[in-house]
């Protein structure tokens, strides 16, 4: 008899190993199969301008116009990308005006400037910029345009804001 109360300990014990192995590689599936990445255009349809903004306002860029959205990462109701899990993601930004000031706009971290975009003074003018940042799961990246400069959009898809997860850690 005492055989075989140590082989169903011994069971139970693999059994417990098992089911924690499982759990392990169940999440670092998940961790590891998380595909995301982003790219929007500002406007949803047609053409325009945004800002100028002369009264200090912090005007959060919404970009409408969803053309990849691989892990529903974005919200294009809040203009933030909320990261789903903890990594490295690259994003990129790309700013057009064309009423003679130049775009300027940052890339912001839970509300902290990260990067920036300005254009040079001109006609029509684009500007880009593009930063590599670890991000802890929800997390939250978006666009800010500085007061005072105006960024514009037509079909062609001119301002844009990209990102996507490198890696996860």
């Amino acid at each position: 008899m005492k055989e075989q109360e140590l082989m169903l300990v011994e069971v139970k014990a693999q059994k417990t190993n098992l089911t924690a192995l499982i759990n392990k590689l169940q999440q670092q599936s998940i961790t590891e199969g998380k595909k995301v990445a982003f790219s929007a255009s500002l406007l949803a349809q047609g053409f325009g301008t945004i800002g100028p903004y002369n009264d200090n306002r912090v005007t959060n860029l919404v970009f409408r116009h969803v053309i990849t959205n691989i892990g529903g990462a974005y919200n294009p109701q809040t203009g933030g990308f909320t990261a789903p899990v903890k990594g490295a993601y690259h994003f990129e930004l790309h700013a057009c005006n064309k009423d003679g000031s130049g775009p300027a706009v940052m890339l912001v971290k839970n509300g902290f400037q990260v990067i920036s975009v300005w254009g040079q003074k001109a006609s029509f003018i684009s500007a880009s910029n593009g930063a590599t940042l670890l991000l802890n799961a929800r997390d939250v990246v978006y666009v800010r345009l500085y007061e005072e400069y105006s960024i514009y959009d037509n079909e062609d898809h001119l301002s844009t804001f990209s990102g996507h997860l490198l890696f996860p850690m």
